[in-house]
């Protein structure tokens, strides 16, 4: 792995309060372009290939994708105290205003605004992952094989409707077995 740009490494109070305010402030899906944007965009703690390299292997662990990426950023960027601190910030504060608002939320769900403001916070949310998909479809190195491999998932989850575990359990062991005879 290449080094972060910056010189200086995040301190883990640092990376809590991020992971806090990033875990505070986004709705649903799209926390990695939260996650990118900060830390790679913004702070240039990380490059953008190491980033997206970190969101391929959380998206293959079991588990939520944003809880592996928080654990795997702090771990890149302070070692087991910044994986914990990153686990602490993404879940422990949201998951109180969660359990706060869920309470708020049932006592309005007969108001029509409620279901409205929900249906906009989902619409940011589809926008903010088709943001962080063109970027990692961007990062797709321009190949055929890779960009076969791009469609074919996409064809056999999103058209044909094939189980997801085995459709990444072959696609990611011809991606690895390709990349690494490249590399040989």
């Amino acid at each position: 792995m290449s080094k972060p740009e910056s010189p200086s490494a995040p301190s883990c109070a640092q990376l809590f309060w991020i992971f806090t305010r990033i875990g505070l402030t986004s709705f649903g899906g799209g926390l990695s372009g939260w996650l990118l944007r900060e830390f790679v965009q913004n702070r240039k703690w990380m490059t953008q290939e190491e980033f997206l390299n970190g969101l391929s292997i959380s998206q293959a662990l079991p588990g939520v994708n944003v809880k592996n990426m928080a654990v795997w950023i702090g771990y890149r960027l302070q070692g087991w105290r910044g994986a914990v601190v990153g686990f602490v910030g993404i879940i422990i504060p949201p998951a109180v205003v969660i359990v706060l608002l869920g309470t708020v939320f049932s006592s309005l769900s007969g108001y029509p605004l409620t279901h409205v403001a929900l249906t906009g916070a989902a619409a940011a949310v589809v926008g903010l992952s088709l943001s962080m998909g063109i970027t990692a479809v961007r990062a797709v190195p321009r190949n055929a094989v890779a960009l076969t491999i791009m469609v074919a998932t996409f064809n056999a989850v999103a058209i044909l409707h094939w189980p997801l575990f085995w459709v990444v359990l072959v696609a990611g062991f011809i991606s690895v077995a390709h990349a690494f005879v490249r590399r040989t």
